[in-house]
């Protein structure tokens, strides 16, 4: 066995400090085997560990941390459909008969999210009232009518807002109109995470946490996922880390970037005030190149959110951007005690696309999900599941492989700080 690792603590959010208790995961201990080891926790192996099991195959879970250590339990808790592309640009790449279907599943994707909630009563406080997409320039509410107008061909619950329309929702006169899509919502990220957890562990599925694989190895047919404590064999292995993923496979690093996303909450609100922002329900989040979202809590705390680059240990400066920003959208804000700040991980792809790679036999990765990770990490565990048990290419609404890895991913953190800066610089000329 390797040396044990130091135990990787879940970091101070909001989610954290509001989350429902997740269940007993405790360190895997000894050799096991199984039909499949799914390496990560979050919503991608834990969807896809429900999927297996269901259909009759014995799994183990391996989280580093916990379950929802990573971006699953850190992100803004936004469940929104769709891609990066409009629907015609993912029909116009992929052809229309394949751009249909993945445009489908994307579209539909929060159905998965809320029907999961549902099904296993999760508590993690969630509402489905749309998620708006304010427009912050004249071009940007072009993009945003256009972006309306396709989704409104396909039949989707969607609508473009103008100025008054949108400052209604918004609950601020900051934008010059968008787009609504009633498909979308919310959900306390990290409790929804805990709570597939939880679902996994009562199915009799083995969940371990503060188990990091250390090694992968093939032999003998079947694969070794070797832990500080013990090890795995199985005959398929399931790679769902995203955004943390490390050098576990030889160049899976290379087939994302991972810039870090920050965010920030204020203390529950006043009453009066908590009435005047997002009265709807809805969560927001803009045109920016560098985009702002937000959000209530359950409980009326003010969350927002914005990208970044990859320090995971950002400087307070990063934060007050944040806390001005709000201000500036929302002046009613201007007096409220802020008492929560944190970041976590998005995984971008070169063609910004998610990603559903067979990296060798019964070897599978997902990953790339460009800040949509709500609803598509859930959907792509699924995929990862009917992938494992054998569904063909062509049954998938996704595309399987080639590798796209970047190109000098060494220099990665240079590059997104220059790229983000020059975004910055635009979206202010805008």
């Amino acid at each position: 066995m390797t040396a044990a690792a130091a135990p990787k603590a879940l970091p101070p959010s909001l989610w954290a400090a509001t989350a429902p208790p997740g269940p007993p995961t405790p360190p895997l201990q000894g050799p096991v085997e199984a039909d499949v080891a799914v390496v990560g926790a979050g919503y991608t192996g834990l969807t896809a560990a429900l999927n297996l099991a269901e259909r009759g195959a014995s799994v183990v879970v391996l989280d580093a941390g916990e379950p929802g250590w990573g971006a699953s339990g850190r992100n803004g808790g936004q469940v929104i459909p769709g891609l990066k592309y409009d629907p015609d640009e993912i029909e116009a790449k992929l052809g229309p008969e394949r751009g249909a279907r993945l445009v489908e599943f994307a579209g539909k994707a929060p159905d998965l999210v809320f029907d999961l909630a549902r099904r296993y009563a999760i508590p993690c406080d969630p509402v489905r009232e749309g998620w708006l997409q304010p427009a912050h320039s004249p071009a940007g509410l072009v993009k945003a009518e256009r972006r309306a107008e396709q989704w409104q061909r396909r039949g989707a619950n969607v609508e473009a807002l103008d100025r008054a329309a949108m400052a209604k929702l918004l609950g601020s006169e900051a934008y010059c109109g968008g787009w609504i899509d009633r498909r979308g919502g919310t959900v306390q990220p990290l409790a929804f995470a805990r709570g597939l957890a939880a679902v996994a562990v009562a199915k009799g599925i083995a969940v371990h946490g503060q188990s990091p694989a250390q090694t992968l190895t093939r032999g003998g047919g079947k694969w070794y996922v070797e832990v500080p404590g013990g090890s795995v064999t199985a005959e398929t292995v399931l790679l769902c880390t995203n955004g943390y993923t490390d050098a576990l496979f030889a160049g899976l690093q290379t087939e994302v970037v991972a810039v870090n996303s920050y965010q920030a909450a204020t203390r529950p609100l006043p009453e009066a005030v908590r009435k005047t922002i997002l009265p709807g329900g809805q969560a927001a989040s803009d045109t920016r190149r560098i985009l702002l979202y937000w959000r209530l809590d359950r409980d009326g705390r003010f969350v927002v959110g914005g990208r970044g680059t990859r320090e995971d240990d950002p400087g307070p400066e990063r934060f007050e951007r944040l806390r001005r920003a709000a201000r500036d959208i929302y002046p009613q804000v201007k007096d409220a005690e802020w008492s929560n700040h944190w970041s976590g991980r998005i995984a971008l792809t070169r063609d910004f696309l998610p990603h559903l790679l067979e990296l060798g036999p019964g070897l599978f990765a997902g990953l790339g999900y460009q800040g949509r990770g709500v609803a598509m990490a859930t959907a792509m565990g699924r995929l990862l599941a009917a992938r494992a048990q054998g569904a063909g290419p062509a049954e998938l609404p996704l595309l399987v492989g080639p590798r796209q890895p970047f190109p000098l991913h060494g220099l990665r953190v240079p590059i997104v700080y220059l790229v983000s800066r020059w975004y910055r610089l635009l979206d202010g000329l805008a």
